[in-house]
């Protein structure tokens, strides 16, 4: 259980200081990003409660762009495949 905790806190401080997203930090730390998104929501809480209020804003602040972040990639996506074409 030791482990676990200090994962957490390894990555809760991750995200707070690159602002990296739940996928990434994921990434990152080799886990899925359903038990990263987990972890920093439920179990950082109870551990510290400092570090979750940071992370917390972190993962509000990424939810409220998520929108804009999608609508760039599919642009991006779609500018690719028409340089692709020739068009």
């Amino acid at each position: 259980m030791e482990d676990v905790a200090q994962r957490c806190l390894a990555m809760a401080r991750y995200l707070a200081s690159t602002g990296d997203t739940v996928r990434g930090t994921a990434r990152r730390f080799g886990v899925s990003k359903s038990l990263a998104h987990r972890e920093l929501t439920v179990r950082l809480r109870t551990l510290d409660r400092s570090l979750y209020e940071k992370v917390r804003g972190q993962l509000q602040y990424h939810k409220a762009i998520r929108h804009l972040l999608g609508g760039e990639a599919t642009r991006r996506r779609y500018l690719s495949k028409k340089a692709e074409s020739g068009e």
